[in-house]
């Protein structure tokens, strides 16, 4: 062989190579094509995000997403200074309202007019608790003068506010079919000053009775004794008891739990200045109205018992004097410390209230 190449010993090898190149090219041309197409998969996935959206906007109400940022309680900008003035809506106060006008009212008006009806029922088979030994004709002092007055201030403020009070939270159910939406306006105007002045003064009532009957309302064993026997209501029997029998305490500890968280959350509504929140106020409105609900509920029975429900229960809150055969029968343990400490002097209370013999009141 001389020293030149023989092309035909390599039949086709610049066939291949020209495709080598051609394919080495392509896939370049390729690759640089996906790279200046990539910034515009960009355009296209921004341009359909927008159009998702729109589409989702007008899929929903604009009043319906304003009002849920609204009450999202987002704050905004106003000249007015105080407390929460930047917030638009206070979205907590619909919910209570709903809750004030919805399961307080309903289930809280249905359960006084529950314990109404189980009252008057239980008066009409039970029948009044009479004296079973008759009136003796001889007195004891059971209450002293400050007592009735330091009770009477008591009950005649709650009554009022009772009043009031229940027929501000039940009025509209209640009072507006009756006298009109007019009348009940009006009313309502003066119950609330009314209720609003009287609370702090009832508060000091309420403060008293638990100073001043605090040592005779702890429970001792007596009294469980006095609750298993039904305290003489329920049976035929009548229990031993103190001062305060096991009744009576119970309702001592109302006054002091109910009538304190009553108290509290009728300050904080009454006296808004103080700096609470409006949703403070929303809460202890709540708390104030089912508070007053279930005091309602145990003051009815306390009036009951010792009005129509015991015969003469109620003079001793009257005259201060209750017949020794009374409080024999309703407090015998009381009765024996008395006399006991006393001596026959305790009886008719002589140079203060002259033994009384012959025919009684039957109050």
């Amino acid at each position: 062989m001389n020293g030149r190449t023989d092309k035909r010993a390599h039949p086709g090898g610049g066939t291949r190579r020209r495709r080598a190149i051609a394919g080495a090219a392509g896939a370049l041309f390729v690759a640089l094509l996906i790279a200046l197409l990539l910034p515009v998969t960009g355009i296209v996935l921004v341009q359909y995000d927008a159009v998702a959206q729109a589409v989702a906007q007008q899929e929903t109400n604009p009043r319906a997403d304003y009002w849920r940022t609204v009450r999202g309680g987002m704050e905004g900008y106003t000249a007015v200074r105080g407390q929460e003035t930047n917030v638009l809506i206070q979205s907590s106060g619909q919910d209570w309202r709903t809750t004030r006008s919805g399961p307080v009212l309903t289930y809280g008006g249905w359960f006084l007019a529950a314990v109404v009806l189980g009252i008057a029922l239980f008066y009409a088979i039970r029948g009044r608790i009479r004296l079973e030994q008759g009136r003796s004709g001889q007195r004891i002092l059971r209450w002293t003068v400050g007592e009735r007055l330091m009770h009477w201030y008591t009950a005649v403020l709650f009554i009022l506010l009772a009043i009031t009070g229940l027929s501000l939270l039940l009025g509209r159910e209640l009072l507006i079919p009756l006298i009109g939406r007019p009348a009940f306006a009006a009313y309502a105007e003066v119950a609330k000053t009314i209720h609003n002045i009287l609370g702090p003064l009832f508060i000091l009532g309420i403060l008293m009775e638990i100073v001043y009957w605090m040592k005779f309302n702890l429970f001792r064993r007596e009294d469980w004794e006095w609750f298993k026997q039904g305290g003489g209501i329920l049976g035929r029997s009548h229990p031993s008891a103190g001062k305060f029998n096991g009744g009576e305490k119970v309702w001592f500890w109302v006054i002091f739990v109910v009538g304190l968280t009553v108290s509290v959350s009728g300050l904080i509504l009454d006296f808004p200045n103080f700096g609470q929140t409006r949703e403070t106020m929303q809460l202890a409105n709540v708390i104030h109205a089912i508070g007053a609900i279930i005091f309602t509920a145990f003051a009815l029975g306390h009036i009951y018992i010792g009005t129509i429900g015991t015969e003469g229960a109620l003079e001793g809150m009257t005259t201060g004097y209750v017949d020794v055969n009374w409080a024999k029968q309703h407090h015998d343990a009381w009765y024996e410390e008395k006399t006991r400490r006393a001596g026959k002097e305790a009886i008719g209370e002589p140079g203060a209230a002259p033994t009384v013999r012959g025919p009684q009141p039957t109050t």
